[in-house]
């Protein structure tokens, strides 16, 4: 077996996120839909730009920080997505690089520029996206490097790649890689717009090609067509190995070889912005499964770093996630 190198190898959409306060009436004057995510193109993104307020810009990407979070932890971690050669491919490099995670994917020479995510922050702290993926949409197979994938304990997709046929059949490509060599494979559902779009298609990959799913509660009622959760639960557990549900303020539930786990949210003072809070969860999750905790504690950790993001605007760690897990015994 190839020699593990990296804890998780990510694959996403590589976008710089720019992120400004607006209440209700901003969303609806514009068109903007509360609380998901909507793919929008460059005219759009223009328009929009123009008319929000002061902005905080930093790279993101729900799988690249999610990566950021392993990083943050202890982890190592590779990402994969695409960026063009300009001023934000660069930034979004530079960033992502600075953290000690891994960018094997090349630069687009030509075409479409580096994608960005624009965010709304309303003040019950909900976000709402519109995004423009740009580059990132050239995703393809021939991106992913088969050595990385290979020494990769997990490999973790965001869902939503699935908008774009090549970047899908390049996940498709690295779960294959990974299965051969004895890995995992997870997927987060992302948003329960993009559930609706690809529900048979994630609830396939969900039963026969995903060890570790991931989805918030919107996300799972959606993909099982539910409005009850323990409904929901019980498909999830006849169709994934692993799963783990996160229910806002009421905590998670995990779900092992058919055990139910509920681990509570981790106390904020107060929630600012929600932004990254399923990504990092995932985060958290995710370097507690590589170092081999149980299924509780892979929550906490999860937890954790959820919370430590939504005390703060923006998607990724402000402090050490390491420290403050060490702090609360769970490193």
């Amino acid at each position: 077996m190839t020699e593990l190198k990296y804890d998780v190898a990510g694959i996403g959409n590589a976008l710089v996120d720019v992120i400004s306060n607006a209440d209700d009436t901003f969303l609806t004057a514009n068109g903007i839909e509360k609380g998901g995510m909507t793919l929008i193109d460059a005219e759009r993104a223009g328009v929009l730009y123009g008319k929000m307020g002061a902005a905080v810009e930093m790279s993101g990407g729900s799988c690249a920080n999610t990566i950021a979070g392993l990083a943050s932890l202890g982890g190592k971690g590779a990402f994969f997505g695409k960026v063009r050669n300009d001023q934000l491919g660069e930034v979004f490099i530079h960033d992502i690089k600075s953290l000690g995670v891994a960018f094997p994917a090349s630069l687009a020479q030509e075409g479409a520029p580096t994608g960005r995510c624009l965010i709304i922050v309303t003040p019950d702290a909900q976000r709402s996206m519109s995004t423009y993926l740009g580059a990132a949409q050239k995703l393809t197979p021939d991106d992913i490097d088969e050595a990385t994938i290979r020494a990769a304990a997990v490999t973790y997709m965001e869902g939503y790649l699935w908008d774009e046929p090549g970047a899908k059949d390049a996940f498709l490509k690295a779960a294959k890689i990974a299965h051969d060599a004895g890995r995992l494979v997870s997927l987060t559902l992302s948003d329960s717009f993009c559930v609706g779009r690809f529900r048979d298609e994630f609830r396939r990959l969900a039963k026969d090609e995903v060890d570790l799913l991931f989805a918030n509660e919107a996300e799972i009622l959606s993909l099982y067509e539910t409005d009850v959760f323990d409904e929901a639960l019980q498909q999830v557990r006849k169709d994934c190995k692993f799963a783990a549900l996160t229910r806002s303020e009421q905590g998670s539930v995990i779900v092992a070889d058919g055990e139910v786990h509920v681990v509570d949210a981790a106390k904020v003072e107060k929630v600012v912005d929600t932004t990254g809070a399923g990504d990092l969860f995932a985060a958290g999750f995710l370097y507690g499964l590589t170092r081999g905790k149980d299924p509780v504690t892979c929550g906490r950790l999860g937890a954790l770093a959820a919370a430590e993001v939504i005390s703060h605007y923006g998607p990724r760690p402000q402090v050490s996630l390491r420290d403050l897990a060490m702090e609360k015994g769970l490193a």
